[in-house]
């Protein structure tokens, strides 16, 4: 028993990622969720965020009918919310491209995708105001998602940037890694624990 965890304890010293160079990966990363694990080669990684995190993203876009991600920073209006959307990437990037025609009094590119709503005025019957009247609670579900997308792909871009996370016990953590090219001495065994002592 002793020798099982002893030999699964020292596998986790041998892990090495190659995290190549990682604010490259890290921009990947955000540019589209799992491209920067695709950039390391950590390829089943780079397939569950891509998949997860992109189906959730647009699911509630869908949900919310496409105007739940639009970009708005008028003080009666400020879409606080695009800012968390914002950390998926390319994929809310073309709000900034609607908001902008739109300011600029040109027709956007898509009629009711990411298009910020006209003439918000609080507390009365404005553009806003009757999409979540015709959406109902799927308005706020759809941005839910859209939000809960983009901080999910901001841990994503953190392990581009840092590598996985790996949980060392304290008996690990407090013996030296061995050097590089050394051999382990096998006559001097890492001390026992106590429940070991015991078992024996």
């Amino acid at each position: 028993m002793a020798e099982n965890q002893r030999s699964s304890t020292d596998a986790t010293e041998v892990i090495e990622v190659d995290l190549r160079q990682p604010a490259v990966a890290a921009l990947w990363a955000w540019i589209l969720p799992g491209a920067g694990h695709f950039y390391q080669r950590r390829y089943a990684k780079g397939v569950i965020f891509l998949v997860c995190i992109l189906c959730t993203y647009f699911f509630g876009l869908a949900l919310g009918g496409g105007r739940v991600v639009y970009a708005s920073f008028r003080s009666e209006d400020f879409r606080w919310q695009y800012v968390l959307q914002l950390g998926i990437g390319a994929s809310a990037l073309p709000a900034l491209v609607q908001s902008y025609r739109v300011r600029q009094g040109q027709e956007p590119l898509w009629p009711h995708i990411m298009v910020p709503p006209e003439n918000v005025q609080p507390e009365s019957k404005d553009e806003l105001a009757r999409w979540h009247y015709n959406l109902h609670a799927f308005f706020e579900l759809g941005t839910l998602y859209t939000m809960i997308a983009g901080l999910l792909n901001v841990l994503a871009i953190y392990d581009a940037y840092a590598g996985p996370l790996i949980l060392v016990s304290d008996e690990n953590r407090n013996r030296a890694p061995p050097k590089k090219g050394s051999k382990r001495n096998d006559s001097n065994p890492p001390p026992e624990s106590e429940s070991e002592k015991k078992s024996s």
